[in-house]
């Protein structure tokens, strides 16, 4: 069977306490991922520090697959900013450029209007039913800067689970036939 054989045959020969220094060292991996994540969140002051363009709506600035690195400060959005937002309804995040900025009068609060660079319309079409405008709570962060064609390796395992889980299982399979 080859080289999968070769570390099943590895795990079957690791002695309990072994085999258990394994899988707390696999945990503190997922852990330690875990906390870097919150402490970006954090930092940054987004739910989501970091996205994936999914779709071809910001081209040319940005493409599919580009890796986005979100911060959200106090500062007012402001008209021209790159904003990734939820819209209610949809699980997945939207990144566009803000195009119109509406102070409301008294509150101070802001409403804003997206657009994709390579849509024809503005995007009150893809907001819930009724809405005009995203308010300050839809927004997720500014795009601060980016990182090009990375975030392919993200596409390819959601729209091929199977790459994921073999991935997902290779590694582990790795980390606990390792000997040191």
């Amino acid at each position: 069977m080859g080289w999968i054989g070769e570390q099943i045959d590895s795990v079957k020969s690791m002695q309990f306490r072994q085999l258990l220094t394994q899988a707390v060292s696999l945990g503190m991996i997922v852990t330690s991922a875990l906390i870097i994540w919150k402490g970006l969140m954090c930092i940054t002051g987004s739910e989501s520090p970091v996205v994936v363009v999914l779709s071809g709506s910001m081209e040319p600035g940005f493409k599919r697959g580009d890796i986005l690195f979100l911060h959200m400060s106090k500062e007012p959005i402001r008209a021209g900013e790159i904003v990734v937002f939820n819209v209610d309804g949809r699980e997945i995040p939207i990144v566009h450029r803000v195009i119109k900025v509406h102070e409301r009068e008294g509150s101070g609060e802001v409403d804003v209007l997206t657009k994709g660079d390579n849509n024809f319309g503005d995007d009150r079409l893809l907001y819930a039913e009724g809405q005009m405008w995203l308010q300050r709570h839809h927004i997720m962060g500014r795009a601060v800067g980016f990182l090009p064609y990375v975030g392919w390796v993200t596409i390819i395992m959601t729209e091929q689970p199977i790459i994921k889980y073999i991935l997902i299982g290779a590694l582990g399979l790795l980390v606990i036939t390792s000997k040191e």
